[in-house]
């Protein structure tokens, strides 16, 4: 009789590499080659070893890939508490698009506990030990972070999703563009014929929270608008937002640029606890695109930050760094972009 052809392997074991070397008429090496040196061979030779690794549906024993190369395929990601100048949507979001991209790159994201702190610290440590990581993406990154000149000092590959906030810059990061966003918005907002326009931010000295007040202020400068009493500032709290953003409605600002979503939700209770209408009375822009921002009524106007190719840019320098790791550091800055909602029509004549 002759032999089976079938892609399952005989009494469901498992598919090896030896099995799609018969399969496709080439040497064990060459498979091996396809899998972690495809340049080392012909084209053609490639095609039919990939497309016997897909019939017979083979996948590389993470195990082995860790013995041959020392390398675990596994990328560490410390979820930390959630300080002001994030919304845990985003993060999330993110976590998202940080998985696929790895995936998609055969790699793994490695979820660990990662307090602020030296806690954070240890985290980290701990897994370097134990050689479970090939590299880190950081988020969260804040004033005096430790953990990228702790990372660089040990030659640990890792990647930063936001800046480091301070002169001394270290590493590769990719960061979302928040002064751009709100300097954006503001020019909507003027475009529509609002002049008196008010900022509510974080409290000063969170890089994020600054970054996008600097934007607001910028695009106020430029069309000579006053900004003086014009900004309240908040923790990333709804009813904080909504008693901090009290003064600039009682000054009579007709838009509020936010500096998160959350601040914005804020601006709307307050309007409506003085009979007002968000959008009708006083317009109001956000940032983060939250999934509430859609499902508020009116429609919040806000910056979605693109948060899928932050994902592939932290994975691509992750990669990059680690291949060579004396390359010069390479840093991203994206845009946000303006998602138009009904809370911002044209003021009132």
């Amino acid at each position: 009789m002759p032999r089976s052809t079938s892609s399952s392997p005989a009494k469901g074991g498992p598919v090896t590499l030896a099995m799609v070397a018969r399969r496709a008429g080439v040497s064990a090496q060459t498979v091996s080659n396809a899998l972690n040196a495809p340049d080392l061979l012909r084209p053609e030779t490639l095609e039919r070893v990939r497309r016997a690794i897909d019939e017979m549906g083979y996948r590389p024993s993470r195990a082995a890939q860790t013995l041959r190369t020392r390398s675990s395929k596994l990328i560490g990601y410390g979820i930390r508490p959630t300080p002001p100048g994030t919304t845990p949507p985003v993060m999330d979001r993110f976590l998202h698009a940080l998985s696929e991209a790895a995936d998609a790159a055969g790699y793994r994201v490695l979820l660990f506990a990662s307090p602020p702190g030296g806690a954070s610290l240890e985290g980290h440590e701990e897994l370097l030990d134990q050689h479970d990581v090939d590299g880190f993406v950081l988020s969260n990154t804040e004033r005096n972070d430790p953990r990228q000149a702790w990372l660089a000092k040990r030659g640990v590959p890792f990647v930063g999703f936001g800046r480091m906030w301070s002169r001394r810059q270290i590493g590769d990061w990719v960061d979302v563009d928040g002064a751009m966003g709100t300097q954006a918005a503001v020019e909507h907002l003027i475009a529509l014929g609002h002049r008196k326009i008010a900022f509510l931010g974080w409290p000063r000295g969170s890089g994020v929270g600054d970054d996008r007040a600097e934007g607001w202020q910028r695009a106020m400068r430029r069309h000579q608008l006053p900004t003086r009493g014009q900004r309240a500032q908040s923790v990333d709290d709804v009813d904080a937002a909504c008693t901090a953003v009290e003064p600039l409605l009682d000054a009579g600002a007709t838009a509020v640029v936010a500096a998160s979503d959350t601040l914005a939700l804020g601006c709307y209770r307050a309007l409506r606890e003085r009979g007002a209408s968000p959008g009708r009375d006083v317009a109001v822009v956000g940032f983060d695109d939250s999934p509430i921002a859609a499902l508020l009524s009116p429609g919040l106007t806000t910056l979605a930050q693109p948060l899928e190719a932050v994902g592939l840019e932290c994975v691509r320098l992750l990669l990059a760094r680690m291949a060579d790791p004396a390359a010069p550091p390479e840093r991203l800055l994206l845009e946000p972009s303006l998602v138009i909602r009904d809370s911002t029509p044209t003021p009132h004549a």
